[in-house]
C-alpha cells in the first residue's frame, strides 16, 4: 500500500476554493486575464506544504529571442528578449513539471535578459504548482470560475502543534500577522532590502507598495515595514526573485523568534 503524501488538512486546503482576494487581473490583447502573482504561489506552497516540505528546480532554460527595439513613446533604443523555461516541483514523492515563457524589455541588454529569465522561471513554476489544486490557480482555468470565492483568507495548515498563548479576560489580542517587529529585526530587513541591486530594489518597492496599499504620496516605504506580515512577505519576495532565502533576513527571523 502506498504511503499517503498529503495529510487530511493538506488535502482539504488543496481542494478548497481559491480566495478572490489573492487574484490579480491584467489586460492583454483586449481581454482581462486573471492570475496569481509568483510570490503568492510560493506563499501558498509554504503554507500548505511547509517551508521545508517542497522543492523547486529549474531543469531547462533557453533564450529564444533577442532583438533591438524602441522603448516607449520616446522611441529610445532598447532590447526585447524572450526566454522559455521548465521547472520541476517536488513534494515528497510527487513530482510535477510546468513550462513557461518570459519577456524582458529594457534599454540595457543585461537587464532585459534578467527580467525575461526570471519571468520565464516564475511562469513555469506557477504552471507546475497549478496542477496541485485551486490555491495555486487551477480554479482560474474554469471560465466561469466556480471555485473562486470571496471568502476570507485561507486558514493556516497545521504541520506541527503550535504553542498556545493564554490571555486574561479583557486582554486585547493581536491579529495574526499584525504583531510588531522588534527594532533589531526591522534594521536587518532594511539593510537587506537596501543591499539589493537597483532593478531588484525598484521591483521590490513597487510590489510592496501595491501589496500593502502604500499611498503614492508616501516618499518612502521604510517606515511601513513594522509588522510580521511585512517580514514574511519580504522573505517570500526574495525567494521568488533570488531563488534562496537571504541570510540577513533569516537572521532577522531568528532574532524575532528569541
Amino acid at each position: 500500500m502506498a504511503t499517503a503524501v498529503f495529510s487530511p488538512e493538506q488535502l482539504a486546503a488543496l481542494s478548497a476554493p481559491l480566495d478572490r482576494a489573492k487574484v490579480q487581473t491584467r489586460s492583454q490583447a483586449g481581454r482581462s486575464l486573471a492570475y496569481l502573482e509568483g510570490w503568492q504561489a510560493i506563499a501558498e506552497a509554504n503554507r500548505i506544504f511547509g517551508f521545508d516540505g517542497w522543492q523547486r528546480e529549474t531543469i531547462a532554460v533557453q533564450c529564444v529571442s533577442e532583438r533591438e527595439r524602441t522603448l516607449g513613446s520616446s522611441s529610445r533604443a532598447g532590447w526585447g528578449v524572450t526566454y522559455t523555461a521548465r521547472v520541476r516541483i517536488r513534494v515528497g514523492d510527487v513530482i510535477r513539471e510546468g513550462s513557461g515563457a518570459g519577456h524582458g524589455i529594457d534599454a540595457d541588454l543585461g537587464q532585459a535578459h534578467e527580467s525575461a529569465l526570471k519571468e520565464a522561471e516564475t511562469d513555469a513554476m506557477k504552471r507546475a504548482l497549478m496542477t496541485f489544486g485551486n490555491p495555486f490557480g487551477l480554479a482560474l482555468y474554469d471560465k466561469q470560475q466556480r471555485e473562486v470565492t470571496s471568502s476570507t483568507a485561507s486558514a493556516p495548515i497545521r504541520h506541527a502543534p503550535a504553542p498556545q498563548r493564554t490571555t486574561t479576560p479583557g486582554e486585547p489580542t493581536t491579529e495574526v500577522g499584525l504583531e510588531p517587529l522588534d527594532p533589531a529585526t526591522v534594521k536587518q530587513i532594511l539593510a537587506t532590502v537596501r543591499g539589493l541591486p537597483r532593478p531588484a530594489l525598484e521591483r521590490f518597492t513597487k510590489a510592496f507598495r501595491k501589496r500593502f496599499q502604500v499611498p503614492a504620496e508616501a516618499a518612502s516605504i521604510a517606515d511601513r515595514i513594522c509588522q510580521r506580515r511585512h517580514h514574511e512577505w519580504i522573505e517570500t519576495f526574495l525567494v521568488s526573485h533570488t531563488g534562496d532565502r537571504h541570510p540577513v533576513v533569516a537572521a532577522g527571523a531568528a532574532s524575532e523568534a528569541r
